[in-house]
């Protein structure tokens, strides 16, 4: 069975093995016409492709014919590997029934083919549909006779859900190597880095299946230096735990988008604006536009803020790089395996952080990135990952796809940036806040969120029209917001103090009330 694994109008290969005389045959099958009854080994499924990550009646993982059998709810068995068909051998105390394999998700034929390659007993939960027992759970039974499981248990939960979340496999020639939750394994054993791949797939991109079965050997081999394998081996544990994952976006909801960018944002329109044109080109296009932004303004504006949100938005994990702190390029691109105490960049490991190859990067003080010590400008490196062309990690010595990364960077200066940096992002500007706008920032965001925290009542401080002015010329003389919001947390706190401590139920502050307490 699982030695062919069709992909719609594919040829592909099936192997048949003669228990007599061991032969081997290679008949090619066209799965755009019916098997050939006359082959050795027949394909009696198709497969399908879905992006759906809970398996029902109407997304199932695979779909068995119910001709002359009638199965329970859950039932036992195992997949084999015929010698000529493909199917699911069922069975009970008494008998077992081998019932042909009609459809399959295309996520999921390796995992299949590894199952059926190692005896691998399960137990399917199965729903009566007009077109067959529609499968939509899939668990390991216990140890027993001449069952292999993984090194590590749950590893078939493990891989359902990977799978579950990955994308179908891309239209291409088929590999050819082909209740404990799932989320906390780690691949780190050989075995279970072995029996992941095997059961990945096409699921894998091209280039990271051809660098992991090449790792893997470098692994396993005795003919190179224990410090080679173990780089080997950690170098593929980072990658199996990416999920690594194509460029199409959902659509996003403008008016979600814009309610979140009101609730984390006051004013800034003009970025509104943009971002949410963003919004809507995603949704056109399905795929993230080539430009990043840049977030161009005064220190405590908001920059990092207008990041967050965006990545909110997105609905991605985000990760930030500090360039202030970054002196040389490879802390960015990793260090060569020939060094004992190599390691992968900070670019690598946000991806291994993340656990996927969608992610909002956000670049903070891009115009601070230091010139380095000699091997380059840090910020020069980001070149690359900016042109979602694909960003080579010295220490994983393999081109990590970046298809699926937004960048958004924050700037005080921009002309402190290079011009190639620059011509990657859409640039927006940020200015200051006028003293009105700090005087609402203070009164509808920064205060009540204050109270929130300190678990205080809004009706516990009143702040005069007097007062209110008096606090926004006390911060009118630094730019952005930080200072608003270091007034509000003082004013909380003495207030709180009278409270408990006089034991008063109200806090009012005019503006002489604001001079004694702030200046």
């Amino acid at each position: 069975m699982f030695n062919n694994l069709p992909t719609g109008s594919f040829n592909d290969t099936a192997m048949a093995v003669n228990n007599d005389t061991k032969e081997t045959s290679m008949p090619v099958f066209d799965f755009k016409d019916k098997p050939d009854p006359n082959n050795e080994a027949v394909c009696t499924y198709t497969t399908y492709d879905s992006s759906e990550n809970i398996p029902d009646a109407d997304h199932p993982l695979m779909i068995i014919d119910k001709t002359n059998v009638t199965l329970k709810h859950h039932s036992n068995g195992m997949f084999i590997n015929p010698i000529k068909r493909t199917a699911f051998e069922f069975h009970s105390e008494d008998s077992k029934i081998s019932c042909d394999i009609l459809k399959i998700d295309s996520r999921f034929t390796s995992l299949y083919k590894w199952l059926g390659e190692n005896h691998i007993k399960v137990k399917l939960s199965v729903i009566d549909t007009p077109e067959g027992y529609a499968v939509y759970k899939i668990r390991e039974q216990s140890f027993g006779d001449n069952t292999k499981l993984s090194s590590e248990d749950g590893f078939l939960q493990y891989m359902i859900e990977r799978l579950l979340n990955s994308d179908p496999p891309s239209a291409e020639e088929p590999d050819e190597d082909s209740d404990p939750d799932g989320d906390d394994l780690k691949l780190t054993s050989i075995q279970t880095i072995t029996d992941f791949i095997s059961c990945a797939g096409r699921t894998l991109p091209e280039n990271i299946r051809i660098w992991a079965r090449r790792n893997l050997t470098v692994a396993k081999s005795n003919e190179v230096s224990p410090e080679e394998r173990r780089h080997a081996q950690r170098a593929l544990s980072l990658m199996m735990g990416i999920n690594w994952k194509n460029n199409y976006f959902e659509a996003i909801d403008p008016i979600e988008a814009k309610r979140i960018l009101d609730e984390e944002l006051y004013g800034m329109e003009k970025v509104k604006q943009r971002i949410i044109e963003t919004i809507i080109q995603i949704n056109r296009t399905h795929t993230l536009p080539a430009y990043g932004l840049l977030i161009v303004g005064p220190a405590g504006t908001g920059k990092s803020q207008v990041a967050y949100a965006v990545a909110r938005i997105l609905k991605l994990p985000w990760t930030t790089l500090d360039m202030s702190s970054i002196n040389d390029p490879e802390q960015l691109t990793g260090s060569s395996r020939v060094y004992a105490n190599a390691k992968p960049g900070i670019i690598m490991e946000a991806f291994a952080h993340a656990g996927e190859s969608k992610l909002v990067f956000i670049i903070n003080e891009l115009d601070k990135a230091n010139e380095g010590k000699g091997n380059g400008n840090p910020a020069d490196v980001l070149l690359t990952l900016l042109d979602n062309l694909g960003f080579t990690d010295n220490y994983m010595e393999c081109m990590i796809p970046t298809d699926g990364v937004y960048p958004i960077a924050t700037a005080n200066d921009k002309s402190k940036i290079s011009a190639p940096i620059m011509s990657r992002f859409a640039v927006i500007e940020i200015p200051d806040y006028t003293m009105d706008e700090k005087k609402i920032i203070f009164s509808r965001f920064s205060l009540p969120k204050i109270l929130k925290r300190m678990s205080m009542n809004e009706d516990e401080i009143e702040i005069t029209d007097d007062g209110l002015t008096r606090i926004a010329e006390l911060c009118s003389s630094s730019s952005g917001i930080r200072d608003v919001e270091q007034v509000a947390e003082h004013i909380a706190a003495n207030a709180l103090y009278r409270i408990e401590v006089e034991h008063v139920n109200k806090v009012t502050y005019n503006a002489e009330d604001i001079i004694k307490l702030i200046e």
